[in-house]
């Protein structure tokens, strides 16, 4: 006697649900080798508008171009390749543009400091307008960071460095600026306790314009951070000729 369909459909699918998931696909799978950096600060390091202009425009330049070999953790806590603007989707309810992130990377990868075939990884997590005291433990903004750093390092990514771009915000109001340099130190002394790592690095961009009168008192606060296993060492932007 045949078999009714319905039952048999019914059976069949239980089967197939019960089946185990097909393997990953290799190139599915995030490289287990990434120097990871993450990238954290205000607007200047989220980037805002386009090369030619004060507005997007989706002009990208040679030094952001997309490279196989730089990838970005995404919103979704996913590796995907790199490209601009890097924090789309991070930097949310904002036009985010060009930043510093891919053309950072793409000078790391061809000096070859960072080792043949080796694979980077930008973390992105910077969010424009803010102050330090948006960053410190206990905010929403650091929690995210330690987040997804630590994602990083799980998914097989040795973290070279924090890039930090930020202070514009804090020059504003003096009790911000006078606050900034105990903050800063406050925030590096933090992450490489919750990261585990005492000798985490953080490259800091030095402030060249503020928002408000304090711009001094900042530059002066970045250029004088005291830290256990760490020095501050300062140099200029030097343009090279190609």
């Amino acid at each position: 006697m045949a078999m009714p369909l319905l039952p048999f459909l019914y059976a069949s699918a239980v089967v197939l649900l019960l089946l185990p998931p097909p393997p990953p696909v290799a190139a599915d799978l995030p490289p287990s080798n990434k120097l990871v950096f993450i990238l954290a600060g205000q607007s200047n390091m989220a980037g805002r508008g386009g090369v030619l202009g004060s507005h997007w425009d989706g002009i990208v330049p040679l030094d952001c171009a997309p490279n196989p070999s730089i990838l970005r953790l995404s919103p979704q806590l996913r590796w995907e390749q790199a490209h601009e603007p890097l924090h789309d989707g991070i930097d949310s309810n904002r036009t985010c543009g060009v930043g510093p992130g891919m053309a950072f990377a793409n000078a790391l990868l061809r000096s070859g400091r960072a080792g043949a075939g080796s694979v980077l990884g930008l973390v992105p997590c910077a969010v424009g307008g803010t102050r330090m005291a948006e960053w410190v433990k206990g905010t929403d903004l650091y929690a995210d960071l330690v987040r997804r750093a630590r994602v990083a390092l799980e998914t097989g990514g040795r973290i070279g460095a924090v890039l930090w771009y930020q202070g514009e915000s804090d020059t504003v109001r003096w009790a911000d600026a006078n606050e900034y340099g105990r903050r800063m130190t406050m925030l590096v002394r933090n992450l490489r306790t919750d990261l585990a790592m005492p000798h985490l690095l953080l490259i800091q961009v030095g402030l060249a314009s503020g928002l408000g009168q304090y711009t001094e008192v900042v530059r002066e606060a970045q250029k004088g951070i005291k830290l256990r296993n760490g020095a501050v060492h300062m140099c200029g932007y030097t343009r090279q000729r190609r």
